[in-house]
């Protein structure tokens, strides 16, 4: 038999493995709810900068743009063809971000990730030449 103590302490435990296992990873977020995030933060005005949130989802977008660059650079040394030719560098607004986001159709936006919606934008800017 459990006492309150023991059982309190297993539930914590439960509950912390769940977590664990449910956690996304930064550029799992899907299009719709960064979209959702943006929105509300956008009604904010100039305080959204200084808001916890606005760096979560800056993150998603650089952890997108993190994984992307690394998938190209595998494919590149591995000799595969990549999908997409961006320069070394560039810039992305928040603006085009947004815009880029609100193409996708409002039913596929739950399924589609940031990962996602980053790599459709760069074979869209930047396709290869053929």
């Amino acid at each position: 038999m459990m006492n309150g103590r023991t059982q309190r302490i297993e539930m914590a435990s439960a509950l912390a493995a769940w977590l664990a296992l449910t956690a996304a990873s930064p550029g799992d977020m899907s299009v719709a709810a960064f979209l959702q995030r943006a929105e509300a933060l956008q009604r904010l005005g100039p305080l959204a900068l200084a808001m916890p949130e606005a760096d979560r989802l800056k993150s998603e977008v650089i952890a997108a743009g993190k994984r992307y660059q690394a998938r190209i650079e595998a494919d590149r040394k591995a000799g595969r063809k990549s999908a997409s030719c961006p320069p070394k560098s560039g810039t992305l607004t928040p603006e085009q971000w947004l815009a880029h986001l609100r193409t996708y159709p409002p039913q596929s936006r739950s399924r589609t990730t940031i990962n996602m919606a980053f790599d459709g934008l760069m074979r869209k800017r930047y396709p290869c030449p053929a």
